[in-house]
């Protein structure tokens, strides 16, 4: 019963630091105490956790890409600080950024989407940034320049916004529409 006790607790406490990472290695000696360590003594020791690599979360330049924005403001008549706001709002300006329901790129486009707004390369910015807007595009027209529901479209999917006639009572695309308004009324003020 004691091993067990002692398993019991390094598991409880593995469960409350979060901020200290390493391999854990362990082994059972011939009492049946178990031993636990990060930096093993022996070849007695056995992998027994893995650390998992730490996720770089890097700060991307709000800028870099002006330049394209510009030019897909000017093509599609979008404006400017609503592209970057969505962009920032997506992927944080990341242009690999990749979500867990897979949309890709800077204005975060889903796989089935490519096609229709001319992306052969979702992780190519002037690409992703051009279908995205593209895609604004055709939501401000088919919503009336109405742009909670703009965004609402472009985060839950036109469908949605269409069954519920209002933005959907999905919390993550109510917050999502807050957020764009936000850094929207941001970089219109920047």
């Amino acid at each position: 019963m004691k091993p067990f006790f002692h398993f019991l607790v390094f598991f409880l406490c593995l469960a409350f630091v979060q901020t200290a990472r390493a391999d854990i290695y362990m082994y059972v000696d011939k009492s049946g105490v178990v031993h636990f360590t990060n930096v093993p003594a022996s070849d007695k020791y056995k992998l027994f956790i893995k650390e998992l690599p730490a996720r770089v979360k890097r700060n991307f330049n709000t800028a870099e890409y002006d330049h394209i924005i510009r030019k897909a403001e000017e093509k599609y008549d979008v404006d400017f600080s609503l592209i970057k706001a969505v962009i920032q709002a997506e992927s944080n300006f990341d242009p690999e950024a990749v979500s867990k329901k897979g949309a890709k790129g800077l204005m975060q486009i889903m796989p089935g989407n490519f096609q229709s707004l001319a992306v052969q390369d979702p992780f190519n910015p002037a690409q992703n940034i051009m279908g995205g807007v593209k895609y604004l595009q055709e939501l401000l027209k088919r919503y009336e320049n109405k742009l909670p529901l703009v965004l609402a479209a472009y985060n839950a999917g036109p469908e949605a916004v269409d069954q519920y006639r209002e933005i959907p009572p999905f919390e993550e695309t109510q917050n999502y529409v807050r957020k764009v308004m936000r850094l929207y009324k941001q970089f219109k003020d920047s």
